[in-house]
């Protein structure tokens, strides 16, 4: 059983934890009121991979730990030219509107919230990122990852295309 918990400790020690917003709810009954939590929680390694999870329970702790595993479970990979993004792109998610655009080595990670703790944990360094509309966390991370899941690279775009990459390379 020790082993076991080893294991566990080095798959979690790969990927760093940033808790975005915590919830609280209150059910009103005859006792007075009972109060949960729900936890947005995201992980990653820094090198392209992030992912994002919800988790409840009726304990802070136990809501995050829910928060940190379904984030685990949902792990994209995330284009990248460099340290910034392959192009710009603008995303819409509910209420909540995210427009992120590639920056020049040095510019640093200009973006703030939820799109701030993703592209961080993501490993992207230079980025301008922009949060409009709402500003109801639970979505502007759906936005930023349904802009993640966008993007592609050069390279992607040439294997789509059916256009060898040959003549690109040459071209730089």
């Amino acid at each position: 059983m020790a082993r076991r918990e080893n294991n566990n400790e080095a798959v979690q020690s790969e990927f760093d934890e940033n808790v975005i917003a915590i919830n609280r709810s209150a059910k009103v009954v005859k006792g007075g009121k009972n109060f949960s939590f729900g936890a947005l929680v995201v992980v990653g390694d820094r090198k392209g991979r992030v992912g994002y999870g919800y988790g409840k329970a009726n304990e802070v702790s136990d809501a995050i730990r829910k928060g940190g595993e379904a984030a685990r479970r949902n792990l994209v990979a995330v284009p990248m030219n460099g340290q910034t993004l392959p192009h710009e792109i603008e995303v819409k998610f509910g209420g909540a509107k995210v427009l992120l655009r590639p920056a020049s080595v040095g510019t640093g990670l200009i973006a703030g919230g939820a799109v701030r703790a993703i592209l961080e944990l993501a490993g992207v360094k230079d980025v301008l990122a922009k949060s409009l509309g709402a500003a109801n966390a639970a979505n502007v991370a759906k936005a930023t990852f349904k802009a993640i899941s966008m993007l592609s690279t050069r390279d992607q775009v040439f294997a789509k295309r059916g256009i060898s990459i040959a003549p690109a390379v040459s071209e730089n």
